[in-house]
């Protein structure tokens, strides 16, 4: 039996998708459904077991599970409760750390990108405590993240017992289907489809930066199936321990992104570039781009897709079509 915290969330729900496919009918989700349609990230699949998240620890007592992969979490980078937050995303994946420490059952769970702040120290997946504490994420929602990371790396330097696995994983700018729940904070492209395909002007930042053209800025953008493929690799290859980036390892611009929906639907691209509003310039990231040599060190050797391809298959397998689900 698998348990996947946040199951009926984006890329926990695509995880799910992945394990039914391999033939697990034996996935627990825990995770809280809410009223805005998340529960259709599921409709397809066969679970085992629901546990909202506040009896999840109860529901565990007894149990042997093959493996935890925790991507349940407060994930807005705009959240302002530190209590919520800190409840969330440490007290939870620290008492599901102790549970499968104490259970000798390997765990999975979702670190972020957003740990590494501005990005001006570079993006280095160092696990090492001197590493993390040297991070300065810009947000509530990183900083409870790798206040995490740093628990797990102190008890490793320290030779304490930890699952027979364990495993942290930094993702970057995650897109694909089944995301549609996430309102604002849903890609760029699934935002803003709707306007692409009926050919309405798209809007995107102009570059208030020297030598960075409108629309030019950057990020790692990683198609959610990528993101799948590593998990499932990991939960194939138990030895493997650590803090891992899960980028492409290529930054693309979010004009490249845009134009890439258009040519799937082979329409013109309709681009119009807009002032950046000045309450976020001094603090907009231009450019993120993971090192993923640790995780290919480490023996991946599954490639990722090119951002093209990408949005070719989320655009006419998902997003261009009645039912976008997976």
């Amino acid at each position: 039996m698998l348990l996947v915290t946040g199951g009926a969330g984006f890329i926990g729900s695509n995880v799910v998708a992945a394990l039914n496919d391999a033939g697990r009918s034996d996935v627990v989700v825990c995770d809280i459904l809410g009223h805005d349609g998340k529960w259709r990230n599921l409709a397809k699949r066969q679970l085992a077991d629901f546990v909202p998240p506040a009896e999840l620890m109860g529901w565990l007592q007894g149990r042997r599970l093959d493996a935890i992969i925790h991507l349940g979490a407060i994930s807005s980078t705009t959240a302002t409760d530190g209590d919520l937050v800190m409840e969330a995303n440490f007290k939870t994946p620290l008492r599901l750390l102790d549970w499968c420490t104490a259970s000798a059952t390997p765990l999975i769970y979702a670190s972020s990108a957003a740990t590494y702040g501005d990005g001006e120290q570079g993006f280095d997946d160092d696990g090492s405590v001197e590493a993390l504490k040297q991070l300065r994420p810009m947000n509530l929602y990183g900083w409870s993240k790798n206040l995490f990371d740093l628990l797990v790396a102190d008890r490793r330097a320290r030779g304490e017992k930890l699952p027979p696995q364990c495993v942290g994983l930094k993702f970057f700018n995650v897109f694909g289907p089944n995301e549609y729940h996430k309102g604002t904070m849903m890609s760029v492209l699934a935002r803003r489809f709707h306007d692409i395909k009926s050919g309405r002007v798209v809007q995107l930042f102009k570059s208030h930066r020297e030598g960075i053209a409108d629309g030019d800025q950057r990020r790692d953008f990683i198609y959610v199936d990528d993101v799948v493929r590593v998990v499932m690799w990991l939960l194939a290859t138990p030895e493997v321990s650590g803090l891992f980036n899960v980028g492409t390892g290529t930054a693309r611009s979010f004009k490249d992104l845009i134009v890439s929906a258009y040519n799937a639907l082979g329409l013109k691209p309709n681009i119009q570039y807009v002032d950046m509003p000045e309450q976020i310039r001094g603090s907009y990231q231009y450019f993120t781009q993971s090192e993923v040599d640790r995780l290919r060190h480490a023996g991946y050797n599954g490639g990722f897709t090119a951002l093209e391809d990408a949005v070719d298959a989320y655009v006419t397998g998902f997003l261009n079509r009645t039912d976008r689900y997976r």
